[in-house]
């Protein structure tokens, strides 16, 4: 029976642009007939694994996404004196281990997530090649790992279409992040002066433009299989504990990198409910089906989520352990979730 830890994480933003639609809009969703914001799992993955809290915790343990890995072999060779012929064919040879190439290209098709251990085989492997100034054996070309010490891939999973034998599960589940309540996105018109314009023939602005934020409390909801997080971790159950507490501190500290500039919309979460237990996990994201309309919006969503905790459990006759902390009543603190959840 597998051991699950759930996170259930309130955030507040402020106006921002953090995760852009095709159009530069905020992303967006309808719940509970309403529209809300939204932010993408991708985008909150995406932030939490480049993140300095991952860097700091995990070094040497985290992977690399690339479609062009190729062409940092195909120049590698170059210069160590492979004629460019050669280099080509055996970048090539090496690059379609992980996929697919595009016609004539050292591009693969497909990103793939490479781990720290699969980057340094691809490395040695050039290196030996340079040295011996011959084309890699196909022995040689066993280069995929399947378990490994990447937490990333570990934590979010990894799919090669080509060598699906080398897949790995993902054992987080991130949900999308909306907003307890309903929103409109809106407008800011905005105008840049040219410095050097002395305004004796035109005092109009250099420049003009739009840009469309949103605000919002936004509710996320994130799973992580414990036990499958061991197994993805080659059974290294000291570094998937460094796994949980890394990723939950970066959930709770890292804010998306969109358009933070504009806005500098950093910010902590304000509220976290961290569960434990081998009981089926539940999102509670319906306790935001009717969207809260407090003005004392942040404390109506942690009563909404507690009473919604409390009903399932009723229902359902369920039992987690688990523990929170809130910024607004300066209750619990970080190190002691860290604890629990790893």
């Amino acid at each position: 029976m597998s051991t699950f830890i759930q996170l259930h994480v309130l955030t507040n933003y402020p106006p921002s642009n953090l995760n852009r639609d095709d159009l530069g809009r905020p992303k967006t969703a309808v719940m509970g007939g309403h529209q809300r914001l939204r932010i993408s799992s991708q985008c909150l993955k995406r932030a939490w694994r480049t993140s300095d809290v991952f860097e700091n915790a995990l070094k040497g343990h985290i992977g690399t996404r690339t479609k062009v890995i190729g062409h940092e072999v195909y120049n590698t060779l170059v210069q160590g004196g492979i004629n460019e012929k050669d280099a080509k064919n055996w970048a090539i040879s090496i690059a379609e281990v992980f996929g697919k190439c595009k016609k004539d290209s050292f591009e693969i098709e497909q990103l793939a997530h490479f781990s720290v251990n699969e980057k340094q085989a691809i490395d040695s492997l050039t290196k030996t090649l340079i040295q011996e100034k011959r084309a890699p054996l196909e022995e040689e070309l066993n280069l995929l790992r399947k378990n490994d010490t990447a937490v990333d891939i570990a934590l979010f999973g990894r799919m090669l279409a080509d060598k699906p034998i080398f897949n790995i599960e993902a054992s987080a589940q991130v949900s999308h992040a909306i907003t307890v309540h309903k929103v409109a996105v809106e407008d800011d018109f905005f105008t840049a002066v040219d410095d050097l314009n002395a305004g004796e023939e035109d005092l109009g602005a250099a420049h003009l433009g739009e840009a469309e934020f949103g605000a919002g409390l936004f509710y996320l909801y994130v799973c992580i299989n414990k036990d499958l997080l061991i197994e993805n971790l080659g059974n290294n159950e000291t570094l998937a504990k460094k796994a949980v507490r890394a990723l939950t501190e970066a959930i709770l500290t890292v804010s998306p990198t969109g358009k933070q500039n504009s806005f500098a919309s950093h910010t902590y979460a304000l509220y976290l409910m961290a569960e434990k237990g081998t009981v089926q996990p539940r999102s509670l994201a319906s306790a935001f089906l009717k969207p809260v309309e407090a003005v004392d919006m942040a404390s109506a969503a942690i009563d909404e989520l507690k009473k919604s905790l409390e009903n399932f459990n009723k229902v359902y006759a369920l039992k987690n352990d688990y523990r929170e902390i809130n910024v607004l009543t300066g209750e619990g603190t970080l190190e002691t979730i860290l604890d629990f959840v790893s």
